[in-house]
């Protein structure tokens, strides 16, 4: 495990979080983690983070996080300032809600049950965020904030925003390529500025940087219906081999 650890304590990513049927949602799991660190962080995945299992979350003196389950890590993180990228111009109600009938996942996906996206989950279940085409390489959706999704206080946890900020980086990484690989979260850097509360109606926005081999680049970002950047996120994905 290298550097001693500090402030270790016991986490689980409950089945309702999934992204593949049997492993973490990229982005809850990566938010899980960057708690850790103020919520400000950049994450890197390193195996599938496994479901209904006590994990260990760490904190070295070296300032990294850890996520361990039975000595292997799973996910590090480190607290990051930027750079952030610049989100494209937020489209009208109207243009989201038609994009988000032409949703490519509607047709086909590689993991209809994933808490962001899939289609297979019900709004009280998942988060139902179908990013369709808005733009060359830029995907939107609106997401209507279920209260079953809050704490407390009323607010939304930073692992549920970072799942909310995860999959239109990929809608918008393969939107227009001619065969859709299927691709991994390996990489995310996310922040948010505000807080958002049961019962919102946000927009989600993503968009597509650049393609390095196997190493797909892309940018999200959470949006208020007026427009006000809420948070927003650069991700690395990375196609499975034999794809893209």
């Amino acid at each position: 495990m290298g550097a001693a650890q500090a402030g270790a304590v016991t986490v689980v990513i409950p089945a309702r979080f999934r992204g593949p049927t049997q492993s973490g949602n990229g982005g809850y799991s990566c938010g899980l983690l960057a708690e850790a660190l103020g919520g400000v962080a950049e994450v890197t995945l390193r195996a599938p983070p496994p479901l209904d299992t006590p994990l260990h979350r760490t904190v070295g003196d070296d300032g990294v996080a850890r996520l361990v389950h039975e000595g292997q890590a799973i996910a590090e993180a480190k607290r990051t300032d930027g750079p952030w990228p610049a989100p494209p111009a937020v489209p009208d109600v109207e243009t989201i809600a038609a994009a988000e009938h032409r949703y490519a996942g509607h047709r086909a996906h590689d993991y209809p049950e994933c808490f962001a996206c899939g289609p297979a989950r019900a709004a009280d279940d998942g988060l139902c965020i179908f990013s369709g085409p808005v733009a060359d390489g830029v995907v939107a959706a609106r997401w209507q904030v279920d209260a079953s999704l809050a704490g407390a206080d009323g607010r939304v946890s930073t692992p549920v925003l970072w799942a909310a900020i995860d999959c239109a980086g990929y809608w918008a990484a393969v939107e227009g390529l001619p065969e859709r690989p299927r691709m991994l979260l390996g990489r995310m850097a996310a922040r948010f500025t505000a807080p958002v509360a049961a019962g919102d109606t946000c927009i989600v926005l993503g968009w597509r940087e650049r393609i390095d081999g196997r190493k797909h680049h892309a940018g999200t970002a959470l949006f208020d219906m007026q427009g006000h950047c809420l948070g927003q996120s650069r991700q690395t994905w990375i196609a499975l081999r034999g794809d893209g």
